[in-house]
């Protein structure tokens, strides 16, 4: 699975060496095929221009403009799949949850972001940090488990955010009537 793919000189085949640099380990390990999760309302998930370029086939889709992409090995695989239960999964959040795990550098960055909005606003903050993949798939909202903020079931970021957009997003949401 592929949770980041980032290179800083784009147009040099970098990420092309990268992805083919992937498929290769997962093929030595025995692995079934390379999945990867995109969203191109963002940058915290790889684009997905280049895996359709290399015969990724897109087999999923979830709510917040995600898509699963799947470079199957063999044509017998089964793919991967989607939950389907993401708002019941929302739904359980009250308060302003962060939900984490530390696969990516700048999860603690946007933590910060989110503390310091929370803090200006009077906002207490339940941090869940997500241990294993089976905490994930129970808690997670999005299919991006690496980091999820949530507010009175709403979805308010699963990116980092500067701390003056989460401010006003989280005061708009304290405005609403309950």
């Amino acid at each position: 699975m592929i949770h980041c793919l980032w290179v800083s000189a784009v147009g040099k085949g970098y990420g092309t060496q990268l992805l083919q640099k992937c498929i290769d380990d997962a093929k030595q390990r025995g692995k079934k095929g390379v999945a990867v999760l995109t969203n191109d309302h963002t940058s915290w998930t790889p684009s997905k221009a280049l895996f359709l370029q290399h015969q990724f086939q897109l087999v999923a889709t979830a709510p917040f403009d995600f898509e699963l992409l799947v470079y199957p090995f063999s044509g017998d695989v089964e793919l991967p799949y989607f939950p389907e239960n993401w708002h019941e999964r929302l739904a359980g959040y009250h308060n302003l949850t962060i939900l984490r795990s530390f696969q990516c550098p700048y999860v603690e960055v946007a933590t910060e972001n989110i503390l310091a909005a929370a803090s200006k606003l009077d906002i207490s903050i339940d941090l869940v940090e997500i241990q294993s993949r089976e905490e994930l798939m129970e808690k997670s909202p999005t299919p991006y488990g690496i980091f999820s903020v949530i507010y009175k079931g709403q979805l308010i970021s699963f990116h980092r955010l500067t701390v003056h957009s989460i401010y006003k997003k989280l005061q708009t949401l304290l405005e609403e009537p309950v």
